[in-house]
């Protein structure tokens, strides 16, 4: 008599877990039929409070300790990437594990895109802390929906350019966009109430660039010798790049302008008054006085953190479990780092670079992949707050880590 392997029947309660998870919140679940299966085994229509919505994805179901990568799962993506990438409905990978009997998830149509058509993965990574259960299905179909939400209206064109720059704008932001006479893109982004603005330009790989409107007309018209007849704040920071800087031209000079004016006018709004913008919780402006913000250069923060986390894990060997068990434990992870998490934790070569982070394999920051050095930020650090640019480095950045220093004074451990 035919055996059954063991394979279908897992794969059978990863797709039952799913379908009365999903059904037991009152969700609409169609199964696909194994005919006509070409990467999706559902469609998953939303409800909110028992009222049927039009906001509808396509799911993906493994099942098996197969799909374990690194300190993740993975799904591969074969020949679904243009279906899962450029469908009109989007694509989630959820995989169940037997030993813990969990479901996790991914997006695999925003993971897809954020890579784009020229580097496309192989799988779609799925981080542990992705957990799919009753206590989490309300912020999974939140997510879920706003996603889907993503290709209505102004949200639409918002999408589309983070798409095209890899930056994720929130739907408050001022974005506009700008194609010039080469057909370069040039998107400027300022979040209201910002004095400064980004620019991010696709002739130079979508690098952002902090700007202010008198930094790029330092180009335009030089600024004043030392004569002291003019002070330096109406010639803006210097630190930031110039029109010349930039290779801007004229006509591009011109319209970032406009856009630095037509925001500040939607921000003032029709009483003239300015809006005001303000860092929730950072250690900067919890005094009663606003205090000054830093510009410090990306090489710069990346060097100093790299270094606190090198000098940590020689004095604490055992650092990189306690972090990432500190990490699993953590039930107040934004969405954001939890979907970076799925694609780094699923790449085995970044996994084992950040296992073997020391001195004597990593000399500074260009000595490691950009993917090992986020994700390793991700394992030993909660938050890094900036401070202002008079303060000394070591004040200036400050480090809030998932395990908390050792009490005992800071020579001690670094002996």
């Amino acid at each position: 008599m035919p055996k059954i392997p063991k394979g279908r029947r897992v794969a059978q309660a990863a797709v039952n877990a799913l379908r009365a998870l999903l059904e037991d919140h009152d969700h609409i679940v169609q199964e696909i039929s194994g005919q006509n299966d070409f990467g999706e085994d559902f469609y998953v229509t939303f409800t909110a409070d028992e009222v049927l919505t039009s906001d509808t994805i396509k799911v993906q179901v493994k099942g098996g300790e197969s799909w374990r990568r690194g300190n993740g799962y993975a799904v591969p993506v074969d020949q679904h990437g243009d279906t899962w990438a450029d469908g009109n409905i989007p694509v989630f990978c959820v995989v169940y594990d037997p030993d813990t009997k969990t479901l996790y998830w991914a997006n695999a149509t925003q993971q897809l895109r954020k890579t784009g058509p020229l580097n496309p993965p192989r799988r779609i990574g799925i981080s542990p802390n992705a957990i799919l259960n009753d206590a989490t299905m309300a912020s999974f179909v939140t997510r879920a929906r706003r996603y889907v939400g993503r290709y209505r209206g102004r949200q639409a064109v918002l999408t589309h350019l983070s798409e095209m720059s890899g930056v994720d704008f929130d739907p408050a932001d001022h974005v506009l966009h700008f194609v010039n006479g080469y057909d370069e893109d040039l998107i400027f982004w300022r979040r209201p109430g910002d004095a400064l603005a980004t620019l991010l330009l696709s002739a130079h790989d979508w690098e952002p660039y902090l700007v202010s409107l008198q930094s790029l007309m330092r180009s335009e018209i030089p600024p004043p010798g030392d004569e002291g007849d003019s002070p330096m704040d109406d010639w803006g920071d210097m630190d930031l790049p110039t029109a010349e800087d930039l290779e801007l031209g004229r006509a591009e000079v011109m319209w970032v302008a406009s856009c630095f004016f037509s925001t500040r006018q939607a921000d003032e709004g029709p009483e003239g008054s300015a809006g005001i913008s303000e860092c929730e919780g950072c250690p900067s402006c919890t005094g009663e006085e606003t205090k000054e913000h830093a510009n410090i250069a990306a090489d710069v923060l990346h060097e100093y953190v790299l270094a606190r986390i090198l000098t940590r894990i020689e004095a604490e060997p055992d650092l990189l479990q306690r972090s990432i068990r500190a990490l699993r434990e953590d039930r107040d992870l934004i969405a954001e780092i939890v979907d970076e998490l799925g694609p780094l934790e699923s790449d085995p070569q970044v996994v084992r670079q950040v296992n073997k982070l020391s001195r004597a394999t990593v000399a500074t920051v260009y000595d490691i992949k950009p993917a090992t050095f986020r994700l390793a930020v991700h394992y030993f650090i909660r938050h890094i707050y900036v401070g202002g640019p008079s303060l000394p480095l070591d004040e200036q950045i400050r480090i809030v880590w998932r395990v908390p220093e050792p009490t005992t004074p800071k020579e001690a451990w670094e002996k």
